[in-house]
């Protein structure tokens, strides 16, 4: 399994330079249209492979918190549950204890039977 991951990884790396290399042009990156542009001309000059992995890694990031969010009621409901098991096996517990004694009524009619 280790060689499976670890040749999916190589793959990924070897796209991800084959992707780089074939996409070094400079390219301008504005943070408003031209239109707007005379109001705050901000923008940088970054390679295009810079571009794509940035828009990748922002695409995965919101991605994530939307689903960090989406799974909150289930995480919510896992703890409940939890919480409702520990209960129940601390109950189990006290009852077994109690079981043990001599004065329970099931042992009783089993004691006396024999």
């Amino acid at each position: 399994m280790r060689f499976i991951r670890y040749s999916f990884y190589a793959a990924l790396m070897v796209a991800l330079v084959v992707l780089a290399l074939a996409n070094r042009q400079t390219v301008t990156l504005g943070l408003l249209p031209e239109q707007l542009a005379d109001i705050l001309p901000v923008s940088i000059d970054l390679p295009l492979f810079v571009v794509i992995m940035l828009a990748a890694l922002a695409g995965l990031v919101v991605g994530e918190i939307l689903e960090f969010f989406r799974e909150h009621k289930i995480r919510k409901e896992a703890a409940e549950k939890r919480r409702e098991v520990a209960q129940l096996n601390q109950e189990v517990k006290a009852l077994k204890k109690e079981a043990g004694r001599e004065d329970d009524d099931v042992l009783a009619l089993i004691n006396d039977t024999r």
